[in-house]
């Protein structure tokens, strides 16, 4: 987490980090060494094309003139406003960069370069004899380039205080030190008999323990059974630094830390979000300000959103370590596998050599050459891949624990300040891991093979049989089972090809069966080796299996694996097709609506086979609504009731009496409604083709809907005055396949 608490200019832990508009972060002292002074008719051009040759006679400053803001001087001393109080123009001078005005040409301001390798632009001071701006040039201005990203940004009246301070940041850096010092002074030996003990010297890994010079050579003597533990430095910080040491929130609210006040209005505290400009806004800045106008939020719930969002970045970067570190560890088992393939190789080499007696002496030492630089080619491959993936967890790692120290903040507009921008670098951070970079670019097999059986006369012709064929079609593919899965009504399968396959592969051809033992079909055609088939039937088995082709032809298929579909539909509500005015909760199992009028939601299942049962609990009933349940079209209309449209099936129901409706025709009026507790049950037999509704396990008049085939999805329509929770992979109870109440 370090490298997140440097200064992209100097190196070192941030002092008063600032926040730039591009998100980024700089230290409030090195943001006035790289700031730049641009007269306003220059503006247009590149701060390095900017001219720096001496004034013309006509431009001179009239004397006894100030330096006012108009002038070159004056606006290097007019940076920030904290540079009369500490000195800004003498510091602007020590930086300087002359031009070389005896040569008659304007000179090039060159870069300057960061501890971290980032070049940044140093401050412009005026020319010699230039004290005033030449006649119809505007007043300066001044501009600060990102050290990072390398975007430019104006200055206004009020110099560098223009730019929000990172208060999270700057907290985190405080606890970091601390953590950091108190790590360094624990580090004391821990079997020591003086009082205090004395500092450590070493740290054995395997017993860990910390022990000083004086006790290592008493209690851990490099011989024995301590011969191979492997001692290393004391740590110099903690693991976790600075956590624990307040619960992970530094100052709270109630621990002395001052209330943030707005950059506008200095008495104000921040009570909004911007959702326009991403920032923390007071009252008075949406009563008078530029904000007045914008779209703003609550600071505590875009707070909880923002933290969320972070949140969920962080598990599937959380994930991708994981998966980084167990590659790790099969990364270095291949180096063991290849050492002792390769001592095997050498081994059997030797002894089929030494049989051919002197004739293959010469021809020995060539081919344990091939095979030295064999394995060292393979070596090297892992160790750059264990080197790569160990800098990308490094750098994954480290800005994991800084967002998460972010997390544990209170300071609900401090998190804001900086939310976007590491909502963004997290997401970018899961990106890398690409597909195919956890997974060995060698295998620890080496593809040699010593054939001894020519006779003496092809001795000196003898080498290593190359494994070139000519190019045939490929090898049968190996289906992964232990990735090979199913859920719900939809099935995964993956598969390779075999280890010393040598015939390349153009793509595979993947085939599934009806699911009742019929006819295989092309389900997919492509290069990718794993694929997920959706649409498939409840409770139905299936057969599959893949081939390989490329330019010879079609390769031979793969075994068959069966793969048997889910007895009952696990789903929920689906989030991408529902109504914008739809609110989902609990896992995507509870909706509601924040509109009065009646907005559609579909669920993720869809069912064309089969007799699938499901219900829905009333949570929530006010003013008598009339929520409607159903199925539909994955096209239905979702802005009116469901059943108005062509595409739905439904029966709409308020406190008393319900009907079926379909196409916006209503029919068999019901007696007997919903109110809060209660529950409606749906049961949709595609087998014979018809549609059911329950209430408390009763069934609401004859059977709603015949005659109906087709796919179709789970449906509700419902207002605010009603919430529901969704409840499947249920069977068709008992009771409800039972009962037969007569038409009304």
């Amino acid at each position: 987490m370090e490298e997140e608490l440097k200064c992209p200019v100097c190196g070192s832990l941030f002092r008063e980090p600032i926040i730039l508009p591009c998100s980024h972060n700089v230290c409030l002292p090195c943001a006035r060494t790289i700031a730049v002074q641009t007269p306003e008719s220059e503006q247009h051009l590149p701060p390095l094309l900017h001219p720096r040759g001496p004034a013309p006679p006509a431009a001179a400053a009239a004397p006894g003139a100030g330096a006012g803001p108009g002038t070159a001087a004056g606006s290097a001393a007019c940076l920030d406003s904290e540079c009369a109080a500490g000195g800004g123009g003498d510091h602007a001078d020590k930086l300087s960069l002359h031009s070389e005005t005896d040569s008659g040409y304007g000179s090039y301001t060159p870069s300057l370069k960061s501890p971290n390798g980032v070049r940044v632009l140093p401050l412009v001071p005026a020319p010699p004899g230039a004290a005033a701006a030449p006649r119809g040039a505007g007043p300066a201005s001044s501009s600060l380039t990102c050290p990072q990203c390398h975007r430019s940004a104006s200055l206004d009246q009020r110099g560098l205080r223009g730019f929000q301070r990172n208060r999270l940041l700057e907290a985190i850096v405080q606890r970091y030190q601390q953590g950091r010092a108190a790590a360094a002074a624990a580090a004391k030996c821990q079997l020591c008999d003086r009082s205090p003990p004395e500092p450590a010297a070493v740290l054995c890994e395997q017993c860990e323990v910390l022990y000083c010079a004086a006790c290592q050579l008493r209690c851990h003597p490099a011989r024995g059974p301590f011969a191979k533990h492997r001692l290393a430095p004391p740590p110099a910080h903690p693991g976790a630094p600075g956590g624990g040491g307040d619960g992970g929130g530094g100052k709270g609210a109630g621990g002395g830390r001052k209330l943030p006040t707005c950059a506008e209005h200095d008495l104000e505290n921040y009570s909004m979000y911007c959702v326009s400009c991403r920032s923390p806004v007071c009252y008075q800045c949406l009563e008078e300000g530029k904000h007045s106008k914008h779209d703003v939020k609550a600071l505590g719930a875009m707070w909880k959103q923002h933290k969320a969002q972070l949140s969920q970045a962080l598990n599937g970067v959380s994930d991708k370590a994981k998966e980084a570190k167990e590659f790790l560890v099969q990364l270095k088992n291949l180096l063991q596998q290849i050492q002792e393939n390769g001592l095997d190789y050498e081994a059997c080499l030797v002894a089929q050599c030494d049989a051919l007696v002197d004739a293959l002496t010469r021809q020995k030492a060539k081919l344990l050459t091939k095979v030295t630089k064999e394995r060292e080619h393979k070596l090297k491959v892992v160790w750059d891949q264990i080197n790569h993936c160990t800098l990308k967890l490094r750098q994954s790692t480290g800005l994991m624990e800084y967002c998460l120290e972010v997390i544990k903040e209170n300071d609900p507009s401090g998190f804001l300040q900086i939310s976007d921008a590491l909502i963004k670098r997290v997401q970018v951070s899961q990106e890398q891991w690409v597909k195919g970079a956890l997974e060995p670019k060698v295998s620890a097999e080496f593809d040699l093979t010593l054939d001894s059986e020519p006779l003496l006369q092809s001795i000196h012709q003898l080498d290593f049989i190359q494994m070139k064929f000519p190019v045939s079609v490929p090898p049968v593919p190996l289906l992964q089972l232990e990735k090979c899965c199913t859920r719900n009504n939809s099935v995964t399968l993956a598969w390779r090809m075999p280890p010393l396959s040598h015939n390349p592969v153009e793509g595979y051809i993947l085939e599934l069966d009806d699911g009742d033992g019929g006819q295989f079909r092309e389900v997919y055609v492509g290069k990718e080796t794993l694929c997920t088939i959706d649409g498939l039937h409840f409770n139905s088995t299936y057969n599959a299996r893949v081939k390989a082709f490329n330019s010879s032809g079609v390769g031979p298929y793969s075994k068959t694996v069966i793969l048997q579909t889910s007895d009952v539909a696990w789903f929920t509500f689906d989030p991408s097709s529902a109504h914008r005015d739809i609110v989902l909760s609990n896992d995507n199992q509870t909706a509601t609506c924040n509109s009065y009028d009646d907005r559609v939601v579909l669920g993720t299942a869809a069912f064309s086979k089969g007799v699938h049962y499901w219900e829905l609990h009333v949570d929530r009933y006010d003013n008598h609504p009339d929520p409607a349940f159903g199925i539909a079209r994955i096209n239905v209309v979702k802005d009116m009731m469901l059943g108005k449209d062509d595409k739905a099936w439904a029966m709409y129901v308020d406190n008393n009496r319900s009907w079926f409706m379909h196409c916006n025709s209503h029919t068999n009026r019901t007696e007997g409604g919903v109110s809060k507790g209660a529950t409606v049950g749906v049961l949709l037999d595609l087998n014979k083709h018809n549609l059911t509704f329950y209430i408390n396990g009763q069934q609401q008049g004859p059977p709603a809907f015949e005659n109906i085939e087709g796919v179709f999805m789970p449906a509700l329509s419902l207002n605010r005055n009603v919430q529901v929770t969704l409840h499947t992979g249920l069977e068709v109870p008992q009771c409800v396949k039972q009962t037969k109440l007569p038409n009304n």
